[in-house]
C-alpha cells in the first residue's frame, strides 16, 4: 500500500511538472505569434508611398518667387487631405552629385488611390502652375517606403 502511494505520488509529481512545463512552452509559442503578428502590422503600418520630387530652378529664378514656391508647396497638405505626411528640405550634400537640384519634397500617401486623388487636384496644379517657367528641371520618383 505505501509502494502504491509512492508510485501515486510520483506519477501526479510527474503529470504535474508536464502540465506546467507544456503551459510555459504554449505560452512562449503565444509570445512569439504575437511578436511576429505585431512585426507584420508595423511593417503594413510603415509601408507608405513615397512621392519624391526634386527642383533645379532656373539661374535668373528670384529667392522670392523660389521662397513663394516653397511656401506653396509646403501648403498643400493643408489643402488637400489624402497627403499623410510632408517634408522637405535643401540639397547641403558635400558629394558634389546633385545636378543643380536644390530642393527636395517627400509627399507620403497611403495609398496609390490617394495619390490619383493629389494628381488630379485643383490645388495641386495650381501649385504646378506657379511653377510655370521657373524650372531648369524637375525628377520625380515614386515608391514604397520599406
Amino acid at each position: 500500500m505505501v509502494l502504491n502511494s509512492i508510485n501515486f505520488t510520483r506519477n501526479i509529481s510527474s503529470i504535474v511538472i508536464f502540465s506546467i512545463l507544456f503551459l510555459i512552452s504554449c505560452t512562449d509559442k503565444k509570445e512569439v505569434v504575437n511578436e511576429e503578428v505585431n512585426k507584420n502590422n508595423n511593417e503594413l503600418a510603415l509601408q507608405s508611398l513615397r512621392h519624391v520630387v526634386l527642383f533645379k530652378f532656373k539661374d535668373d529664378t528670384s529667392k522670392e518667387v523660389i521662397s513663394e514656391i516653397e511656401t506653396s508647396f509646403a501648403s498643400l497638405p493643408n489643402k488637400i487631405k489624402e497627403i499623410k505626411d510632408f517634408e522637405w528640405g535643401l540639397n547641403n550634400s558635400p558629394e558634389g552629385l546633385d545636378k543643380g537640384f536644390t530642393h527636395c519634397f517627400f509627399v507620403t500617401f497611403e495609398n496609390e488611390e490617394a495619390r490619383s486623388v493629389y494628381l488630379p487636384h485643383p490645388d495641386h496644379k495650381a501649385f504646378v502652375e506657379l511653377l510655370g517657367s521657373h524650372l531648369d528641371d524637375v525628377l520625380v520618383i515614386d515608391y514604397w517606403a520599406k
